[in-house]
């Protein structure tokens, strides 16, 4: 009989299409009353069981995947279908599971939280969404949304997330505009030549790695999103990236602070391009076409490179609690500073000049990393500052 053939060639529809004559061999008789003429069954025996053993049909007969599945990924309602089929007959024949992992999703809505159909029209094609935002946008737009509940899309949300988009792009857009002069192989400065902003935002880029490494295999692409975006904006835009455009400016092009500058964003690119490969694509490979490569990581696409390990560094905690604190009286000059604006007293901030009354240990620590040498500073470009101790009470 050779009706497993016929369905691996024609698939199971041919159970239909065709006669009983078609699946048995000339010569098949039944063995108590010797009659030549059969009759197909036409009762389905489990309206789950095809996609059921799905794993055994799949997975076994194809040299490019193996067995079990890493992943069953379906809507929240197959826990009693597809998910709970295969493991039953999984377990019935194999004794385990046909995957490693299962995980669910809800459905897609219209902006208002209705359910899309033809009949309402509020229906919206993918092609429509990329032709008119890019497929980078529509992947951007799956892996920022908790995909556990149902997921909204709308023109509106779609707008939102392209200034998004346009940070993170925007991020790697400056690096490489101020690294156009730096040879990985020959410029790189080692560690204890860097200034401690740049090992903080080393620090910085070690953090966001383990995150959406752990995110992504986790499958919490939404997480992976929303880290990678705040290190964008709030880590680099709004601190390492502004305060170290000076050095990048100012200095010597060949100069040692120069160049430390440059090997810091030089792996912040490297590191932040693999992490966004898998979610924008098209983005990551137009940035690595354009970003010079080291010997040892030289290919010509993305997608063939390892994910980013965290980078050793020699750093004790004395020295991250030092610097959170920075951050800590960054913010409260900045939040100052835009009060000042609101009421019109300044323009610019660099119009301000700021007297912080802190307390002895944010005194010392002012100290440490605002030292004349420019080497030891963590100044940036703020408006000038002067660390006051606060005055003990008689």
């Amino acid at each position: 009989m050779n009706v497993a053939k016929i369905f691996g060639k024609e698939g199971s529809d041919a159970w239909f299409i065709h006669d009983a004559k078609y699946f048995i061999d000339k010569d098949l008789k039944c063995k108590k009353c010797g009659n030549t003429s059969f009759e197909k069954e036409k009762d389905i025996m489990d309206v789950w069981f095809d996609s059921g053993v799905s794993h055994l049909a799949v997975l076994e007969h194809n040299s490019e995947v193996t067995w079990p599945a890493d992943l069953y990924l379906e809507g929240a309602d197959q826990y009693r279908g597809w998910f709970q089929s295969s493991l039953i007959t999984s377990v019935a024949t194999k004794g385990a599971s046909p995957y490693r992992a299962v995980a669910t999703h809800g459905w897609v809505v219209d902006g208002n939280g209705k359910k899309m159909s033809k009949s309402q029209g509020n229906g919206i094609s993918p092609n429509d969404i990329v032709n008119k935002f890019g497929a980078d946008i529509l992947r951007l737009w799956v892996a920022s949304s908790d995909y556990h509940a149902d997921i909204r899309i709308s023109d509106k949300i779609l707008k939102q997330l392209t200034e998004s988009y346009r940070k993170i792009r925007n991020t790697a857009r400056f690096i490489l505009g101020n690294i156009y002069d730096f040879n990985p192989n020959e410029d790189m400065v080692d560690e204890d030549e860097l200034l401690a902003i740049d090992k903080i935002a080393l620090y910085k880029l070690n953090k966001l790695i383990n995150k959406v490494t752990k995110s992504y295999d986790s499958f919490e692409f939404y997480h992976v999103y929303h880290a990678i975006h705040n290190f964008c904006v709030v880590d680099m835009s709004n601190f390492y990236l502004d305060i170290i455009k000076d050095r990048l400016y100012v200095e010597n092009a060949d100069s040692k602070s120069r160049r430390a500058a440059q090997t810091v964003i030089y792996k912040i690119l490297i590191g932040l391009t693999k992490l966004v490969s898998p979610i924008i694509p098209f983005t990551a490979d137009q940035i690595w076409e354009y970003t010079k490569k080291t010997n040892n990581d030289n290919n010509k696409y993305i997608v063939l490179s390892e994910m980013p390990k965290p980078i050793d560094l020699n750093l004790d905690e004395k020295f991250i609690s030092d610097w959170d604190l920075i951050y800590s009286l960054r913010s409260d000059v900045q939040k100052a500073l835009e009060d000042a604006r609101k009421e019109k007293v300044i323009g610019k901030s660099l119009e301000a000049s700021v007297e912080l009354i802190v307390d002895d240990n944010t005194y010392n620590t002012c100290l440490l990393y605002t030292s004349p040498s420019p080497r030891d500073s963590c100044a940036s470009r703020m408006p000038s500052s002067a660390c006051k101790k606060k005055k003990k009470k008689k």
